[in-house]
């Protein structure tokens, strides 16, 4: 296998109703330990730069550490432009090499929102790569893009006209679910999943996916979410595991940076595994 259009990641695991890790990487540690725990899985997985960690990397950097850890994969991976507004950024990626972008207008109107993604995938499939789409911004900051107020969600119908018009290859809805750290147990609006699916067979992405329960995961999954975004779980481990190994060496007077890196990279393959095989993607890549 090797890197691959998004298309031919999430429309097998919509098919056959298993979700694929969607994970939003920030430096070449955690690019490497998400692959390499992909591998380990035996997984497909959606590997997602957000606009912060494209402009403090660079997207040359980035796509060339891309094509340097994806040569020779062993399971099906693609690189994917998470929750952007800015139209100049996502033509930068398109450029660049990436294989699908998150147009994000949600702060549009529909009619402008619909508009202007009709222009990025007409843009993306000059370059062979997809788009994602959403109307309803979701909840909750991230990498210094979104908004703690609860946007307004829209009816079925203008959903379904805006996937009809753009012919966006995954839909996001807002569904209750957030960026971040839940604060409590979040009311997903689970039908809203089933309605677009019954009506569009379009595969759904779930946004927001760190801090929901395995039962959560699992009916979602079963209803169309085929690609599951997972971002704060991985910043979470990736600082927890670094501060831990840190006291350690603090304790122990003893620096020694490649091993603080090997203890690190660990939890990020562990936790990418970890989620291969709650979402059922686990054995799916192929080999």
């Amino acid at each position: 296998m090797a890197v691959v259009p998004l298309k031919d990641i999430v429309d097998p695991a919509f098919t056959a109703r298993y979700g694929v890790p969607a994970i939003n990487i920030f430096n070449d540690l955690t690019m490497e330990g998400v692959l390499a725990g992909a591998v380990e899985a035996n997984s497909p997985v959606i590997l997602q730069t957000s606009v912060k960690t494209v402009r403090s990397i660079g997207s040359r950097v980035l796509f060339d550490m891309w094509q340097s850890m994806t040569r020779g994969i062993e399971v099906p991976v693609t690189l994917h432009l998470d929750h952007c507004p800015d139209r100049n950024v996502v033509t930068e990626c398109l450029k660049a090499g990436w294989n699908s972008v998150l147009f994000d207008a949600s702060n549009l109107p529909v009619e402008e929102n619909q508009r202007q993604t009709i222009e990025v995938v007409k843009e993306a499939r000059s370059y062979g790569a997809q788009v994602e789409g959403e109307i309803e911004a979701i909840t909750g900051v991230e990498d210094d893009h979104g908004s703690d107020d609860v946007s307004r969600q829209q009816s079925l119908e203008v959903a379904l006209a805006f996937i009809d018009a753009t012919g966006i290859d995954v839909f996001a809805p807002s569904i209750g679910n957030a960026h971040g750290s839940y604060k409590a147990a979040p009311v997903l609006d689970v039908e809203r999943v089933t309605q677009l699916v019954e009506a569009r067979s379009v595969p759904i992405a779930l946004h927001g996916g760190s801090g929901l329960s395995a039962e959560q995961f699992a009916d979602l999954i079963a209803r169309g979410c085929a690609k599951v975004n997972i971002s704060t779980a991985l910043k979470e481990t990736y600082m927890q595991s670094s501060l831990a190994f840190l006291k350690q060496a603090e304790q122990n007077n003893k620096w020694d940076p490649p091993s603080l890196f090997k203890h690190t990279r660990a939890d990020v393959v562990a936790l990418t595994t970890n989620f291969c095989t709650q979402f059922g993607s686990a054995g799916k890549g192929g080999r």
